[in-house]
């Protein structure tokens, strides 16, 4: 099947120019000057679909490098299946999702990889590929790295936070850098001072502080600076290349900065929740329905920060300068109803997670409207940046011959409302992002040559989706 996107501004990361996108296939095969004809044929004429972008801008495809779909965490899962999770992707213009294979203490690294295929063959509607978290560093843990690189997982997790479910200690963190660095994996990090925390926890429940609130005071900002530093100092010592996820503080960034400054290969993401709310609207958020337990709903972990200490000025301004690379949305949903309720009373045991898979690449958008970033730096950090990062980059991340046809028309003129009933494809009860109104609109969604999302319909099939095996970080010093 040919399909011609015509009239549009492509945007590129390089910077953007009017063509149109010439489709063959899974593949895009040509970019011209609009209304060319090839080899004297009428494109428009001669191609199966003709989609219509005049006034709009032509992307690729947006890549969320940090999902957690079906995820067991706390005594529950996950509200979002791979059906659910891939389809609310592809109705907010992202084509490709990074997903994180599960492994527990005991648990076997290779099955659960084996598992984590079972459950995304055949029920994605959007490419998919796999990061792998380690929860014991052991040597079958080191060895089953290499044997996963082979399989195109060239990504590693690794916790300093969650004590007897996820925590690695500084050795096993030094082993697995060590392994990293031979055979050129990415060491990924969940940065908290995980000892800490759990102190502080303790000592808020022993007051009566049980509101959902306590959970981001309980894990101030100096337990994510500490351990990003400390992360780096391990990192520097193997010569482990280093990815810290979902940073949230500003003083975790400046650590990140620093480092980069030095040349050391050290990369850092944020989430729309950490440029967008606040732990003070977590403070005051009451309904009828949910009462004070209603800030539930944000809590995440890393935890939403204060808006008064600068944090949320400070993503955008490191997004800016590239100290922090990319937006991911670590979407990891969990229903108020049966799920967050776990830990009414006891905010320690409400599953940590947000989902936003489907208002990524409009929230950030919107960054684009208020100034803080480029329409280019948009495309960069939802796109470009995540495909070099993990490996993908020229099949995705790019509009340019020889890639995968993952295209998004985005109407600058369009408007989106957010939240339940409106914009809302995922198997949350509620939405995080209720009431945010977007200046801009998802209008086409393509996934390798296919339209999934055209004229508010989803269009696309569940199976559609591929694994994306991938090859080394195409972004290292």
């Amino acid at each position: 099947m040919k399909t011609l996107i015509t009239g549009g501004t492509v945007v590129n990361a390089s910077g953007r120019s009017r063509a149109d996108v010439l489709i063959d296939g899974e593949q895009i095969v040509a970019l011209l000057e609009p209304g060319s004809t090839l080899f004297g044929v009428d494109l428009a004429a001669s191609v199966d679909k003709v989609v219509d972008a005049t006034g709009k801008y032509v992307v690729p495809g947006g890549i969320d490098a940090h999902t957690h779909m079906e995820m067991p965490f706390g005594g529950t899962f996950a509200a979002d299946t791979f059906t659910t999770g891939t389809t609310a992707a592809a109705w907010g213009g992202t084509t490709t999702i990074v997903d994180f294979v599960v492994q527990y203490p005991d648990q076997n690294v290779l099955d659960q990889y084996a598992l984590w295929h079972d459950k995304a063959a055949g029920n994605c509607a959007v490419d998919y590929g796999f990061h792998q978290i380690l929860s014991d560093v052991q040597d079958s843990s080191l060895a089953a790295m290499d044997e996963l690189i082979d399989e195109g997982v060239t990504s590693f997790k690794l916790f300093m936070a969650y004590k007897g479910v996820f925590l690695s200690d500084d050795g096993q963190i030094l082993r697995a850098m060590q392994k990293a660095a031979d055979n050129g994996a990415m060491m990924m990090m969940h940065a908290e001072n995980g000892a800490v925390i759990d102190v502080l926890v303790q000592q808020a429940l022993a007051a009566g502080n049980t509101s959902p609130f306590f959970h981001g005071t309980t894990r101030p900002w100096q337990a994510e600076a500490e351990a990003t530093s400390r992360a780096i100092m391990l990192a520097d010592l193997t010569g482990a290349p280093l990815y810290v996820v979902h940073v949230s503080a500003k003083q975790a960034v400046e650590q990140i900065a620093l480092a980069r400054d030095k040349g050391q290969n050290v990369f850092g993401e944020t989430c729309p929740q950490y440029l967008y709310l606040s732990l003070e609207e977590q403070l005051g958020a009451v309904s009828e329905q949910w009462g004070d337990f209603e800030g539930a709903k944000w809590v995440c972990s890393t935890p939403l920060r204060s808006k008064h200490e600068g944090h949320q000025h400070h993503m955008w301004q490191a997004l800016r300068t590239n100290d922090l690379q990319l937006v991911s949305t670590d979407h990891c949903p969990f229903c108020m109803a049966d799920q967050k309720e776990l830990g009414r009373g006891d905010f320690s045991k409400i599953p940590n997670g947000i989902g936003s898979v489907e208002h990524r690449m409009d929230l950030m958008y919107q960054g684009v409207v208020t100034g803080q970033i480029s329409l280019e730096r948009w495309v960069e950090i939802t796109s470009v940046t995540p495909a070099r990062m993990f490996g993908m980059y020229g099949r995705k991340g790019v509009l340019a011959p020889g890639a995968d046809a993952d295209v998004v028309v985005y109407d600058p003129a369009g408007h989106t409302s957010i939240g339940l009933g409106k914009t809302h494809h995922s198997n949350l009860d509620y939405s995080p992002w209720e009431g945010f109104e977007i200046d801009g609109h998802v209008d086409t969604v393509i996934s390798r040559g296919q339209v999934l999302v055209a004229d508010d319909e989803f269009v696309g099939r569940v199976g559609h989706g591929k694994y994306v095996k991938r090859d080394l970080s195409q972004y290292l010093v």
